[in-house]
């Protein structure tokens, strides 16, 4: 595919982990973690964008490039934008955002969604999703559910059971009996442009309503290419708990992309780290 631009949005405050991009993993701080995953993917440039001077300092004494922006950036989208502008990216550049608390993200996964964007020349976005088989996920609120078109292009994100059968949930079911739910994967590709016009983007009342910042473009009538993941997306770092889990993986040497992790922190959007 074409050249692409990774971006690693990574901030220091955390509501539930403070200075989570500095924590550290077998060690490594875990944006250091993250940007060796983002490395091996297909991008032709990485970048690491920050607010604070202790994750520029740490990041770029690994050899990351760094970008430093501003520190009232609602979401990493509003982040991206600024680094698209900084970066003098042309109209047509595609830049994918990799959550600065996902070290066991697969690169394979970064060059997915970057390829479904080129592919889909009508769409401003792509990202990612997968099966969902269990009932307690499909009615949990922290993940969020899309559904598609026949072309892979999403019609809405909920965090509500979507799409909802009307005969099957009159009771709550045991088990799923079809494949038609899919669990939105919080991994982006943008096109330079839709950031630029999306700074300017008021709020939506749909995304407003579910806290799902991807309904402001589909309210504003972009189209959002949605592919199967070709492989397992791991969880991301949201708690403690995660991070003994993350920590435990590498300390016993078991290959973090491959193995089981649960969802409970479920799909992250596209928060900062």
């Amino acid at each position: 595919m074409s050249d692409f631009v990774a971006v690693i949005p990574a901030r220091f405050a955390s509501s539930r982990l403070p200075g989570k991009p500095l924590l550290d993993i077998a060690g490594e701080p875990m944006v250091v973690r993250v940007w060796r995953q983002a490395l091996a993917s297909q991008a032709t440039r990485v970048v690491v964008a920050t607010d604070d001077a202790r994750i520029r300092d740490v990041a770029e004494a690994a050899g990351a490039e760094v970008v430093m922006t501003a520190a009232d950036h609602p979401s990493g989208t509003d982040r991206l934008a600024e680094v698209a502008e900084r970066l003098g990216l042309a109209e047509d550049a595609i830049l994918v955002n990799v959550q600065g608390d996902e070290p066991l993200l697969p690169p394979t996964l970064i060059d997915q969604v970057a390829a479904r964007l080129e592919e889909d020349t009508d769409a401003s976005i792509a990202t990612l999703g997968e099966s969902i088989s269990d009932v307690e996920m499909l009615f949990n609120p922290n993940v969020v559910k899309v559904v598609r078109d026949f072309a892979g292009r999403a019609l809405y994100f909920s965090r509500a059971p979507i799409p909802w059968d009307r005969e099957a949930f009159a009771r709550r079911p045991e088990l799923l009996e079809h494949d038609a739910w899919l669990r939105h994967i919080g991994l982006y590709a943008y096109r330079a442009s839709f950031l630029a016009a999306y700074r300017h983007w008021s709020p939506a009342p749909l995304e407003q309503l579910e806290q799902l910042e991807q309904l402001r473009a589909l309210q504003h009538g972009h189209r959002i290419q949605v592919a199967l993941a070709r492989e397992p997306h791991p969880a991301g770092v949201d708690t403690e708990a995660d991070l003994t889990r993350v920590r435990a993986l590498f300390a016993d040497s078991v290959d973090p992309v491959t193995a089981d992790t649960p969802l409970d922190n479920a799909s992250p959007e596209n928060r900062e780290s």
